[in-house]
């Protein structure tokens, strides 16, 4: 009775997409339509137009021309959920904290579906910082929290946020080799140091919070500025050294806290 009450409102289609997603989360390099339809116990036709929708609306993509394979798309939309808020309620009072010590302003960035997001921002203690709203989508490119979000991620993993990125309007000339390489840079000595793209006299220092897979989760960026006459304001380097402690902190957070609870 229990069996009858359960298929009294099933939905095939909507079974068939979720096997489909669940199947291809499962496996790496992704799968021909032939091989999804082998695993799943069905026809190759069963699933051609199901594939053809889902590439459409963003969650799976081709690779190698008859591969199918997840986009970040279902991993933006978690980020819109709990993990995100646990992430900030986390983050504000070590935010907090680091805008005190190093008299500047700062914000937390993650990636969602094509774009890095401002999820929080902390203003600075004096008259004179930078500051972005929350909510605010910013450049995966030309911004130090989109570099750094980029380079914490496996190559696969890049190609797919590029892409996503390029897909939302994105300049496609910027992708170089230079630009791949940097990123590399980026990873090997743990941060980014730029100048701003958008504000002449702003470096923006930009440090990954990592989860327990080594991979970035979020970025966190102070828009440096050089403070006049303010004698106990850090200077750049160890406003790095003061970032890099509150995202060292934070990742342990995030190894052991919130992100499991995801």
């Amino acid at each position: 009775m229990a069996d009858d009450e359960n298929d009294r409102y099933r939905a095939p289609a909507l079974d068939k997409g979720l096997d489909i997603l669940e199947l291809l989360a499962a496996v790496d390099g992704g799968l021909t339509q032939a091989e999804i339809a082998k695993r799943l116990e069905r026809s190759p036709n069963e699933f051609y137009r199901m594939l053809d929708r889902l590439v459409k609306r963003g969650y799976v993509t081709r690779i190698d021309g008859d591969r199918f394979t997840l986009t970040l798309k279902l991993f933006g939309l978690a980020q819109l959920h709990a993990p995100v808020r646990r992430l900030a309620s986390f983050a504000i009072p070590l935010m907090r904290e680091l805008a005190e010590a190093s008299r500047q302003a700062n914000q937390l960035v993650v990636f969602d579906r094509g774009n890095p997001v401002v999820i929080a921002q902390q203003e600075a203690p004096g008259y004179w910082g930078i500051s972005i709203r929350v909510g605010s989508r910013i450049s995966l490119f030309d911004t130090g929290s989109g570099h750094v979000l980029l380079a914490f991620r496996t190559p696969e993993e890049r190609q797919m946020m590029i892409a996503e990125y390029l897909g939302s309007g994105g300049d496609e000339s910027k992708v170089t080799a230079e630009f791949l390489g940097r990123l590399d840079q980026i990873r090997s000595r743990g941060y980014e140091m730029m100048p701003s793209a958008q504000t002449a006299g702003v470096i923006n220092l930009s440090a990954p919070v990592l989860g327990a897979d080594g991979k970035a989760i979020a970025a966190l960026t102070v828009p440096y500025i050089t403070l006049i006459n303010t004698p106990a304001a850090p200077d750049i380097s160890s406003t790095i050294h003061l970032l890099a402690e509150t995202t060292g902190r934070l990742s342990e957070m995030a190894g052991s806290g919130f992100q499991s609870e995801s």
